[in-house]
């Protein structure tokens, strides 16, 4: 289950609710973490949870399906593969607007947490990825 960040708050109750103009973000970035992200995240500082760094690792770009039902998902594959040193065990994921630092938009636990070691590939199906208004 994904939650919005207060970013991504602000930004669909200004579009619905205000006469104020709204930036809809242009790209979408995976971004993983060793910690629980919280809504008050920005940025690579994801709610004070550790964004992976160094030994390969950096965001996937990602698009989404035409939103139906109240939900959209991921249209593909989305692959992160560590590379010349472990990343650690990683817990939760952010979509953010950009491929470093920006504004993180969405974010979730992962169902089981990943210890992703030198070499290993940590990969999102595609649909795998949904995000819900509800």
């Amino acid at each position: 289950m994904a939650e919005l960040s207060d970013y991504a708050e602000n930004l669909v109750l200004d579009w619905l609710m205000t006469t104020g103009g709204a930036t809809r973000p242009t790209a979408w970035h995976i971004a993983l973490t060793t910690g629980t992200i919280t809504d008050a995240h920005t940025g690579t500082n994801l709610g004070g949870s550790t964004e992976i760094s160094g030994n390969g690792y950096s965001r996937q770009s990602a698009t989404f399906s035409a939103a139906s039902g109240g939900s959209t998902d991921n249209d593909a594959l989305e692959s992160f593969t560590a590379s010349g040193g472990n990343w650690g065990t990683i817990t939760d994921f952010a979509i953010c607007d950009a491929s470093t630092v920006g504004n993180s938009l969405v974010f979730s636990p992962l169902d089981t947490s990943r210890a992703v070691n030198d070499g290993d590939t940590l990969e999102f199906a595609a649909a795998a990825i949904v995000v819900t208004a509800a």
